[in-house]
């Protein structure tokens, strides 16, 4: 057994209500998250430490530690120049890595 860490992409998961939120707003919220998602699952480490690791998320779209003391816990992703946000943890498990997406909100 090697001690490699598995890649992306990474599964997401989301939970119950954060899809639901999700389904129900319009269209191009709809397709400014599926673009967020789709940088999260793909970026070498979706905590985006190091400079070679930055996402190319759109254009006023930005990621932080949700506690800046806990940099390995839920991160949230600002999109729409912060008017929503989707909150996210990163499970890193040698057999099946994979993002939770907890929360997604947008005003």
């Amino acid at each position: 057994m090697t001690n490699d860490f598995m890649g992306p992409p990474w599964q997401m998961d989301w939970v119950r209500s954060a899809r639901a939120d999700r389904d129900a707003y319009p269209e191009h919220v709809r397709d400014l998250i599926d673009a967020i998602r789709a940088e999260l699952v793909t970026v070498k480490d979706p905590y985006f430490r190091g400079i070679d690791n930055l996402p190319d998320l759109p254009e006023g779209c930005w990621v932080e530690p949700g506690r800046s003391t806990v940099p390995d816990g839920a991160n949230v992703c600002y999109f729409d120049r912060g008017r929503g946000w989707l909150r996210y943890v990163f499970v890193r498990r040698s057999a099946d890595p994979q993002i939770t997406v907890e929360e997604v909100f947008w005003q």
